[in-house]
């Protein structure tokens, strides 16, 4: 206890002082990861090394980024900033960091991307802008990209793809692409040409969507496809041998639709495609059961996969009548078969 009336050093004062609040989210000198989840940052954190590698601002306040926000750091690799309330960014934003390999966007505001706003990041292979306000592609936005293999652009706002008689097709430079993921978008067709370029092209998400149609050629652009998703669409109708193109698919999902008749590739060597035809109304007559019995899918929710007609097979298992190895027909009162109409 200090004797009464003794003053206390100066420097001993300002020790016991409480100090202010600290700024959010401060680098370390040397780091090459930095990561900050502060919910009240509100200016992307300057000063950091120019060893960082990764950077992660996620789930905060930030609204808005400087163009100078990446300058110093030449070895960013990459750059996730999720979950923020991004409305707009740089034109110049990424020209600092042309290492660049990995971007998500996810979560933000962002209604539209400056045109060039990808020029000089060749080496990106991971770009995410899901769950944006995106309505429209542009074409700009993908001509740098070579090495892109993962496009994101689900939950967004889109409208349309641009078909391939625009100058030029939206996705025609991205010949490396191995997966895109346009689901859960406003699209209500595909104009034929709208995947032109994507050779490489294995996954491809359309769920959620509005489809009531495709072309027939929409598939003929993407013939190293292995997954493709249709699911919960409006589709009424395939058209013949849209699949044909795709030797190689495994997995096709065309659940929730409103198809009564179906379409599949041929079949290949190799393992049975996985196919989910769950929640149609199916006519459970001679093309649709000799289809299945004939290309010999691996039929998954085969309880959701029901006959809606004709009416001696409605709310049947679709694969339990074609298993049974029935043809369609209706048969007369002595047993025999009614020739089809």
């Amino acid at each position: 206890m200090m004797p009464s009336g003794r003053i206390l050093p100066p420097l001993l004062l300002l020790l016991l002082l409480p100090l202010g609040p600290a700024a959010p989210c401060s680098p370390q000198p040397n780091a090459t990861h930095f990561i900050c989840t502060e919910p009240t940052l509100s200016t992307f954190p300057s000063g950091l090394p120019t060893t960082t590698l990764a950077i992660s601002v996620e789930f905060t306040a930030l609204a808005a980024l400087l163009p100078t926000a990446l300058a110093g750091l030449p070895q960013l690799q990459e750059l996730h900033l999720s979950s923020n309330r991004l409305t707009t960014l740089p034109e110049a934003l990424l020209r600092p960091v042309p290492t660049l390999r990995v971007l998500d966007l996810t979560d933000n505001l962002l209604a539209d991307l400056p045109a060039g706003i990808f020029t000089g990041t060749g080496h990106l292979q991971h770009l995410v802008l899901q769950g944006n306000l995106l309505q429209a592609l542009q074409p700009a936005w993908f001509q740098h990209l070579p090495q892109l293999h993962w496009l994101n652009l689900a939950a967004n706002a889109l409208a349309e793809v641009p078909p391939a008689g625009s100058c030029p097709a939206v996705f025609h430079a991205l010949h490396s692409l191995r997966s895109l993921d346009l689901s859960r978008n406003r699209l209500a067709s595909l104009a034929p040409g709208a995947l032109a370029g994507l050779r490489a092209l294995q996954g491809l998400g359309l769920e959620g969507n509005r489809l009531g149609t495709l072309p027939p050629t929409t598939f003929v652009p993407v013939p190293a496809l292995r997954f493709l998703f249709l699911q919960g669409n409006e589709l009424r109708a395939l058209p013949a041998g849209i699949f044909v193109p795709l030797r190689h698919l495994r997995v096709l999902d065309l659940a929730h639709n409103r198809l009564r008749a179906l379409e599949l590739p041929l079949r290949s060597p190799g393992p049975a495609l996985d196919l989910d035809i769950s929640g149609n109304p199916w006519v459970c007559e001679r093309p649709l059961l000799a289809l299945l019995r004939r290309a010999a899918p691996r039929l998954t929710t085969t309880h959701d996969t029901l006959c809606a007609s004709p009416m001696r097979y409605r709310g049947q298992e679709v694969a339990a009548v074609s298993q049974a190895g029935d043809t369609g027909c209706e048969t007369k009162g002595d047993g025999q078969r009614l020739p089809d109409p």
